[in-house]
């Protein structure tokens, strides 16, 4: 069996500046990887999720959404919610609405 590397993980800050690195014309790719001990594909993908998203969100990190997503998960919640408080109220307009008894 061959020795196994631990799976890494990187700040924003360290993404943008490696990204930074790369995109200020003064190094290749290559060199940056080498240098910094990245694979150049994995380098490549965070210079296409800068470029794609923009530096305020790019890499929201572990756990947290971009603004976006965030937003679509908080309506669906408040969907969900509206939804059963309108279940109840067909359920109370049932009850009240129902024959009465004599």
């Amino acid at each position: 069996m061959g020795s196994r590397r631990t799976r890494r993980s990187f700040t924003r800050e360290f993404k943008v500046e490696a990204v930074r690195l790369v995109t200020d014309g003064r190094h290749s790719l290559s060199s940056v990887a080498r240098d910094l001990d990245l694979d150049a594909k994995l380098l490549r993908r965070w210079r296409a999720e800068l470029s794609a998203e923009g530096v305020e969100n790019a890499f929201p990190g572990k756990g947290h959404l971009k603004p976006e997503e965030e937003q679509v998960r908080r309506l669906q919640r408040e969907n969900q919610r509206l939804r059963e408080e309108r279940e109840i109220l067909k359920k109370a307009l049932a009850i009240f609405s129902g024959p009465r008894p004599s």
